[in-house]
C-alpha cells in the first residue's frame, strides 16, 4: 500500500513538487511557498509532527488536505531531504548540510518512536562522531547555523561545535591527524610521516600559532563573538585572542588596513574549504569587538586600537564604543605614534583634526599613571628617578609633536592649543623646546593674531626651560611679542651666568687640595664610589675646559706681543715720516736758510746763554744722527 516501494524520484513544476508514484497524492504540505503534493502514509509513518497534525485533521471531511508548516528550519530544501529519507530514498550527510538536517529531523519529531534509524537518530550519530572531530567540518557545519541560531541553539549544537573548536586551538595541530597538516609546510624528502602505515615522504615543519586566524574568520559577527568567549573561558592566552580579533577585523573592515603595516601571521588557504565570506555589519562588528578586546599593551596593539577610533568616527558608533576605545588608547599613550594620533575630523567640524579625541585621551593617560596628577613639579633630577617619568616625557613629546603638526591648521583656536599643552603637569617636560617650535608654527599660521593673544599663548612656555639654541632663535624671532623677547633675553643671561658659575665652581673645586683619607666603611666606601662614578664625565669635560682655557691664554698672551710690537714699529715709522716732512729739513736740503720764529729763537737764546760740557760732547752726536736719517 505504501507508495514508498514505487518512488523513483520528486520532479518540480514551478512551485510544485510531485512524487513519481503510481498512487495520486492525498495531502499537500506549504514550506515558504512552495507546495510538495505527498501521501499520508509514508509521512505518518517517519515524521511524528505531521503524524499528529493529520489525526488531528481526520473528521467528515475526505480528499486532499492543505498544511502549512510556519518556521520550518532550513527552508523547502531540506524539506525536500526529509520527505526523501521518508520514501526511503537515499540522504547524503556532509558537513554542509548536517545542521539543517538535524533541525530539519528535530522540527518533524522523526524520533525512534516513528521507525527504527530514523532520521534524528542519524543526524546526531554524523554529527558527534564526524563533524566535532574533524577542524574543517566543524568550522562549516558552524558557517551554516546563521539562519536557524535559535534551533541550533536549543539542540546545542553550536556550544558542541565552539567546545570543540576550543579544544583544537589548545592542542597541537599536528595531533588532529592528516587533515590537519595542510596548515604546516610540507617538505619532500627526507620525511617519516606515516598515514595508514604508507610513508609519504613529507616532512611537517613547526605549527605557528596564528594557524587558526583565517579559518574563523569566515564565521558571521555572533558566532565569531561566541567563539572567542568560549576561548576565553577555555582558558587561550588573551594575546592570541587579540591577535584573531586583529585578523577579524583587518579582513572586514577595508579602512583599517591603510593604517596598518601588515596584517599579523600568514593568510592560510581554504581552498578545500570553498568558503566563501561572511556578511558582516561593519558598525555591530567594530562594536562586538571592542567589547572582547582584552587589556593589552604593546606598539602594535595601541596603532590597532588607533585604527579602529578612526574607523569608528566614519561608521559613527555608540558613544559607550568610541569612549572605551579613547580610555584603552590613553592607557598606553606613551606608545602611540604621531601618525596614528592625526586622527581627520569627520563630523561638521572646522578643523582639519579630531582634537578633541586626543584631549581625552591625554586626559585618560594622565589619571591612569599613578602619581602623575597628584604629585607637585620635581626637579629636572627627581623626574629621570621617578618610575613613571619616562612614559610621561614620551607623552610630553608626542603631545608637543602632535601640537606642531596641527598648529598649521588655520581654524584652530588659540584656546585649542592651550588646552592640548595645559593638558599634562609641568612635570612631564624637562625642556620646552618643543613647545616652543609648536607655537611658532601656530603664530606663522596665524599672522593676524594680537599681541595680547601671542602673549596669553606663550604664557605656557617656561622660558628657563628653553636651551641655548632655542632662546638664540626666540631672541630673534619678529613673531613673538617684545615682552616676549625680553623676557627670553632675560632668561638666557641667567642662563649663561648660571653655566659659567657652575662651570668656574667645578674648577676650583678640582684646584681646591685633596682633603684627608679617613677609613671609612663598606656601605660609606660604596656610596662614594657610586657619586664618583656618577661626576666622571663631568670631571673629564672640566679638565677638557681647564686645557682649553691655558691654551686660549697663552694663544692671547702671544696676541699681545705681537701687537706690542707691531705698535713699536708704527710709533717709529711714523717719528721718521713727520722729520722727514718737515719745512727745516727741505730748506737744508736745497741750502736755503730760513728765518727764526719765535719758538726756534727762544731755542738759539737757551743753546747761547751757556752750553754744557754734556750738551758740547753730544752735540755731535746729534749730528751723526742727523746725517743718517737724512740719508735715509
Amino acid at each position: 500500500m505504501a507508495p514508498a516501494g514505487k518512488v523513483t524520484g520528486f520532479c518540480r513544476e514551478g512551485n510544485d513538487w510531485f512524487c513519481n508514484a503510481s498512487l495520486v497524492s492525498d495531502v499537500t504540505l506549504v514550506v515558504d511557498g512552495v507546495n510538495f503534493h505527498l501521501h499520508k502514509f509514508p509521512l505518518m509513518s517517519r515524521c511524528g509532527r505531521i503524524a499528529k497534525i493529520l489525526e488531528a485533521a481526520q473528521g467528515p471531511h475526505e480528499g486532499n488536505l492543505l498544511i502549512t508548516l510556519e518556521d520550518f528550519p532550513g527552508g523547502s530544501d531540506r524539506f525536500l531531504v526529509a520527505v526523501k529519507f521518508c520514501y526511503s530514498i537515499r540522504v547524503d550527510h556532509t558537513p554542509r548540510n548536517i545542521v539543517m538536517i538535524y533541525c530539519a529531523a528535530d522540527y518533524l519529531e522523526m524520533t525512534e518512536e516513528y521507525g527504527e534509524d530514523n532520521l534524528l537518530l542519524k543526524a546526531d550519530a554524523y554529527f558527534h562522531k564526524n563533524t566535532i572531530r574533524n577542524w574543517k567540518d566543524c568550522i562549516l557545519a558552524l558557517q551554516t547555523c546563521d539562519p536557524v541560531i535559535p534551533k541550533a541553539d536549543k539542540l546545542e549544537i553550536i556550544s558542541k561545535c565552539l567546545n570543540a573548536l576550543s579544544v583544537m586551538v589548545c592542542t597541537d595541530p599536528s595531533l588532529f591527524g592528516w587533515p590537519m597538516l595542510m596548515y604546516g609546510s610540507l617538505q619532500s624528502p627526507g620525511g617519516s610521516i606515516l598515514w595508514n602505515g604508507i610513508n609519504t615522504g613529507a616532512r611537517i615543519q613547526t605549527i605557528e600559532s596564528d594557524w587558526w586566524f583565517e579559518d574563523i574568520s569566515y564565521l558571521s559577527v555572533p558566532l565569531f563573538q561566541r567563539l572567542i568567549q568560549t576561548m576565553e573561558a577555555r582558558g587561550i592566552r588573551h594575546e592570541n585572542l587579540a591577535g584573531a580579533m586583529m585578523y577579524y577585523c583587518r579582513k572586514y573592515l577595508p579602512g583599517l588596513g591603510r593604517w596598518q603595516s601588515g596584517q599579523s601571521g600568514k593568510t592560510r588557504t581554504v581552498a578545500s574549504f570553498s568558503m566563501t565570506p561572511a556578511a558582516v555589519d561593519q558598525k555591530v562588528l567594530l562594536e562586538s569587538v571592542v567589547k572582547l578586546l582584552p587589556e593589552l599593551k604593546g606598539k602594535s596593539f595601541c596603532r590597532f586600537l588607533l585604527g579602529l577610533l578612526r574607523v569608528a568616527l566614519i561608521l559613527g558608533v555608540n558613544h559607550t564604543c568610541q569612549d572605551s576605545l579613547e580610555r584603552r588608547i590613553g592607557m598606553q599613550l606613551d606608545l602611540a605614534s604621531l601618525d596614528g594620533l592625526l586622527i581627520p575630523s569627520y563630523s561638521d567640524s572646522d578643523t582639519l583634526y579630531h582634537t578633541d579625541c586626543v584631549e581625552r585621551m591625554i586626559h585618560h593617560f594622565i589619571s591612569s599613571e599613578p602619581g602623575v596628577a597628584t604629585t607637585p613639579a620635581p626637579s629636572s633630577f627627581e623626574i629621570g628617578t621617578s618610575p613613571s617619568s619616562d612614559p610621561l616625557r614620551r607623552v610630553a613629546k608626542l603631545v608637543d609633536s602632535y601640537i606642531a603638526e596641527v598648529a598649521s591648521d588655520v581654524n584652530l583656536k588659540p584656546g585649542k592649543i592651550r588646552s592640548l599643552a595645559e593638558a599634562l603637569p609641568e612635570s612631564s617636560r624637562s625642556l620646552h623646546d618643543g613647545l616652543y617650535r609648536a607655537i611658532d608654527i601656530y603664530f606663522k599660521a596665524h599672522p593676524w593674531l594680537s599681541d595680547k593673544e601671542k602673549e596669553q599663548l606663550c604664557n605656557i612656555i617656561d622660558f628657563q626651560k628653553l636651551s641655548i639654541d632655542a632662546c638664540a632663535h626666540a631672541s630673534q624671532n619678529d613673531r613673538l611679542p617684545l615682552r616676549v623677547v625680553l623676557q627670553v633675553l632675560f632668561f638666557e643671561q641667567l642662563q649663561l651666568r648660571t653655566a659659567l658659575a657652575g662651570c668656574l665652581h667645578v674648577l676650583d673645586t678640582e684646584s681646591a687640595p685633596a682633603a684627608p683619607v679617613t677609613v671609612t666603611g663598606p656601605t660609606d666606601m660604596a656610596g662614594q664610589i657610586v657619586q664618583r662614578d656618577g661626576w666622571v664625565t663631568v670631571v673629564r669635560e672640566n679638565q677638557g675646559l681647564k686645557v682649553d682655557l691655558e691654551r686660549m691664554k697663552s694663544r692671547v698672551g702671544e696676541l699681545e706681543e705681537e701687537f706690542s710690537k707691531i705698535k713699536q714699529e708704527m710709533r717709529k715709522v711714523t717719528k721718521s715720516h713727520s722729520y722727514l716732512s718737515s719745512p727745516r729739513f727741505l730748506a737744508r736740503k736745497i741750502g736755503c736758510k730760513l728765518l727764526p720764529q719765535s719758538s726756534d729763537t727762544q731755542a738759539d737764546v737757551v743753546e747761547s746763554t751757556g752750553p754744557t760740557p754734556r750738551s758740547s760732547i753730544e752735540q755731535p752726536r746729534s749730528s751723526r744722527h742727523r746725517k743718517s736719517s737724512s740719508l735715509f
